[in-house]
């Protein structure tokens, strides 16, 4: 075990520490917003309206030392709002690429399904090869990039559902559940305490871990290990989702791979040098709820995509 390790799991324990003082409760998902930072994957938080999707966000970009940019999505927002254009330059006589608001380290793309799919496609290319292509010139996004994208799965009216395409863009889909009543009781206590979700720094979030230490963490979580019986068993799950009678498509190969990076990152956090089937098992749903697709019978008898995983995963033989 290296010690440089031991010192970054430290300070990313700090992280959750440093969240915690903004948000009470959701655990689960400061964790995986951490484990798509050391993945280099994008993150999808789905929840009712309330539940601090959009803070818990904003905490996190305070613990870090990173630029951030928030974008509210509304159906009138244009591809050119988010990645930038060309403009005209008077003082130069020249046209001019202006950056948009993906150019940042972690990009919030609030009510992300509320934009039509033109301006959805256009953070594709970004999420996918990080950078942005305007009129033939690419333009290479800053280091680290993540996008954490917050939709409401309630309220569909006006909403425009992201393409198979895009969500295969997204590492983890995370659900923020409504809180228990002992973590309700406590969001009261903070709020007639004064706390006020708009001021972080008045909150106390400190950022504790920059650009470099992030850096070296994904290189450790590269030096993670797999046994090739692990890696079979990842590959069973995914065959397992294909043949699912309850699923339409199944979970592809890059899935595959997706729950692999997912599996290393939580591995790494967890002290270990190597992947063992826990760690897919801790990550297999959260990695794969959003890349299969239902049947409509599965649909009409209220199955879920959540169901099925977690019926595979106690039916596929673990490696022992």
């Amino acid at each position: 075990m290296r010690a440089e390790d031991d010192e970054l799991r430290t300070a990313f324990a700090r992280v959750r520490d440093e969240v915690g003082k903004a948000v009470v409760g959701q655990g689960g998902a400061v964790s995986g917003l951490i484990i798509a930072l050391l993945a280099n994957g994008h993150v999808l938080l789905e929840g009712v309206p309330g539940v601090a999707k959009t803070l818990l966000v904003r905490a996190l970009s305070a613990a870090l030392a990173l630029d951030t940019t928030r974008v509210q999505f509304t159906p009138d927002l244009m591809p050119g709002d988010v990645t930038g254009s060309v403009v005209f330059d008077p003082a130069t006589a020249r046209f001019e690429f202006r950056e948009g608001p993906v150019f940042t380290n972690i990009l919030l793309a609030d009510e992300i399904n509320r934009t039509p799919p033109k301006t959805q496609s256009a953070l594709l290319e970004a999420m996918e090869e990080r950078q942005v292509s305007i009129d033939g010139v690419s333009h290479p996004l800053p280091e680290p990039f993540i996008v954490a994208a917050t939709q409401n799965p309630i309220e569909y009216e006006g909403t425009y559902p992201l393409p198979e395409a895009q969500l295969d863009r997204f590492l983890l889909k995370v659900g923020l559940p409504l809180p228990e009543r002992d973590t309700e009781l406590e969001v009261l206590r903070r709020h007639s305490a004064g706390f006020d979700p708009r001021s972080l720094d008045a909150a106390g979030v400190t950022a504790v871990v920059g650009a470099a230490e992030i850096a070296a963490a994904r290189t450790a979580v590269t030096r993670v290990g797999a046994r090739d019986d692990v890696l079979g068993y990842i590959v069973d799950l995914a065959r397992a989702t294909r043949l699912s009678p309850s699923v339409r498509l199944g979970v592809s190969p890059r899935g595959a791979t997706a729950l692999l990076a997912a599996s290393k990152a939580w591995g790494w956090l967890s002290g270990y040098d190597a992947i063992t089937p826990d760690h897919v098992k801790a990550m297999a749903v959260s990695v794969w709820r959003h890349r299969i697709q239902l049947r409509p019978e599965a649909e009409l008898e209220q199955v879920t995509p959540d169901a099925i995983l977690q019926s595979i995963l106690q039916q596929v033989q673990v490696p022992i």
